[in-house]
């Protein structure tokens, strides 16, 4: 990884921490992309410290939930740097009650995945201008029980937490799949992963608190964030899937996703529908 230019959304906690220590630990620049300013500095100092001189780790700001700050942030990030060589799409919310992002989206599919969408489409040129780029999305094992609700997709009616995780995440996959399949030939490759049960703020309201009893009890069968971001680092580092495109992996492995996620109809749908909503013209699309 000695001199790879790797990006890590929500990189200031958790399984995006765990990845900056580790891959600029290998030699990367790692540039973690977060929405606090605040706490991203002070990750920024905590994972300089871990990795004590080794590798080059910045700080960009990036609020997935807002489509002006992602043009913003790819903006920024073209005219800084020429290339690209791992995208890693680690940023994920969850939100117990509805809220909604900056562009009127349900917090969970605006973030998890339009966010991701439009940042991503947004940094293909630097992406392919790598020797080979990654792109690695987040996923999780909540997509098996979701569902793309088109009739209602922003959950404005019977919203319920799993029910909006669990489509985001079924939304990074089907993303994932339709990417590779446009990204066929270009040298750069889209995979997504299942991290495990990590243990992280993931789900806290860091106001009321809540979520945090239950964090605390369910803590000791959690994956460490270290042992969650494996498979990620994995994706972005390892030679061996240097060529693999499209695939799920769990435990460094590629798996079976279900028929709905594998579903390239589905997928293309998907994509159409997130090209209309963040505004990507044909010019900005692959």
């Amino acid at each position: 990884m000695s001199g790879k230019i790797v990006v890590i959304t929500g990189a200031n906690s958790g399984m995006g921490l765990a990845s900056t220590i580790a891959l600029a630990r290998m030699g990367a620049r790692v540039i973690m992309a977060c929405r606090s300013q605040a706490r991203g500095e002070a990750a920024l100092e905590e994972a300089r410290q871990a990795c004590k001189g080794r590798g080059d780790i910045r700080l960009m700001q990036l609020d997935l939930g807002s489509f002006s700050s992602i043009r913003q942030f790819a903006s920024a990030y073209r005219e800084q740097y020429d290339r690209l060589d791992v995208l890693l799409n680690n940023a994920g919310v969850v939100t117990i009650k509805r809220e909604t992002t900056a562009d009127g989206y349900e917090a969970m599919l605006g973030v998890n995945h339009l966010g991701h969408f439009l940042l991503t489409n947004l940094l293909l040129d630097p992406l392919t201008r790598a020797q080979q780029g990654r792109i690695v999305n987040v996923s999780s094992g909540a997509h098996k029980i979701g569902k793309i609700h088109w009739e209602d997709p922003n959950l404005s009616k019977g919203f319920h937490v799993a029910k909006g995780y669990a489509q985001s995440k079924l939304a990074n996959i089907l993303f994932t799949k339709e990417l590779a399949r446009r990204l066929s030939g270009t040298g750069v490759t889209a995979n997504a992963l299942h991290p495990g049960a990590v243990s992280t703020s993931i789900g806290v309201n860091r106001e009321t608190g809540f979520g945090k009893a239950v964090h605390r009890m369910l803590r000791p069968f959690f994956l460490t964030p270290d042992e969650g971001a494996r498979t990620a680092v994995y994706l972005s580092s390892a030679p061996e899937v240097e060529q693999v495109t499209g695939e799920y992996f769990v435990k460094c492995k590629p798996v079976r996703t279900t028929e709905k996620a594998s579903d390239p109809q589905l997928a293309a749908r998907l994509w159409d529908w997130s090209e209309r909503q963040t505004g990507l013209t044909g010019r900005d699309s692959i």
